[in-house]
């Protein structure tokens, strides 16, 4: 801003505004902009370094997780690399944990399940029982929701012929990485399956997580819809993504499960 014009010593000096000084921003308004742009600049550090939000779309961890849960994921908990290790506290990655991680097949997608195998471990089923170093796993938070037998499902791993829904790259190392009709899990990789066991698309079917791959740990379930009603009939395409959100505005005591809402996830 221009230094202010003093007048001569016969007169009280006085402050002469230069004509692009009249034009200057509100100071008021340039606080305002000042402080939205620190909240945005605070809102995307923490959504890139610290939580981020998930929806889940399918059945595959029910009943631990259900369609139309909201999650809140922490994605310090593991750690931010080596910088970022050096100053906050991370825990290692472990047998039972779930996670949300980068799609091995299509790393776009984002996939969450729970730890079964870490490196070293050596997994395998038998009529659905998880056995992981020659012992039986207890798993209080599965779900079986077949009463159907399917030999490659329920008494992995299967190495004879590839079955459907089986990636082909990972027939071929699964042949590699059994021993003694154990998968062993590799350095560096993980093991993973959803909680309920028979609709779950997961590591039996297209192999191990990159350690690498791996975002995060779900925190809390800060909102729940349930959507499985008729309310939704019909829609399906980008069209009528709007009607939807209007409905949920105009619904949202009616749609939300209460009982999940604010929910830590374990």
């Amino acid at each position: 801003m221009a230094e202010p014009v003093i007048a001569d010593e016969q007169h009280s000096p006085q402050p002469v505004l230069l004509p692009h000084d009249r034009h200057d921003a509100d100071p008021g308004l340039l606080a305002s902009l000042q402080s939205l742009l620190a909240t945005v600049v605070i809102a995307v550090f923490v959504i890139t370094f610290i939580v981020q939000a998930f929806q889940i779309p399918s059945e595959s961890m029910e009943n631990t997780l259900l369609i139309g849960d909201y999650l809140l994921v922490n994605k310090l908990r593991y750690g931010g690399g080596k910088i970022g290790n050096a100053f906050v506290p991370y825990q290692k990655v472990r047998r039972g944990d779930i996670v949300v991680f980068h799609y091995p097949v299509n790393p776009a997608q984002h996939f969450v399940k729970r730890v079964i195998g870490v490196p070293g471990d050596h997994v395998r089923l038998l009529n659905r029982q998880v056995w992981v170093n020659g012992l039986p796993l207890r798993e209080p938070y599965v779900r079986y929701s077949s009463s159907v037998h399917d030999v490659y499902r329920d008494d992995f791993p299967q190495v004879d012929s590839i079955v459907q829904g089986e990636e082909g790259r990972w027939f071929e190392q699964l042949k590699k990485d059994v021993q003694h009709g154990e998968l062993v899990v590799p350095t560096g990789e993980y093991f993973v399956m959803g909680d309920n066991r028979d609709e779950s698309l997961d590591s039996r079917y297209w192999g191990f997580v990159p350690r690498q791959n791996i975002i995060g740990s779900p925190l809390v379930i800060y909102w729940s819809i349930n959507n499985n009603g008729n309310d939704y009939a019909g829609a399906g395409t980008a069209s009528d993504k709007l009607l939807r959100f209007a409905y949920a505005l105009t619904h949202l005591f009616k749609i939300t499960r209460w009982d999940r809402t604010f929910r830590l996830v374990n």
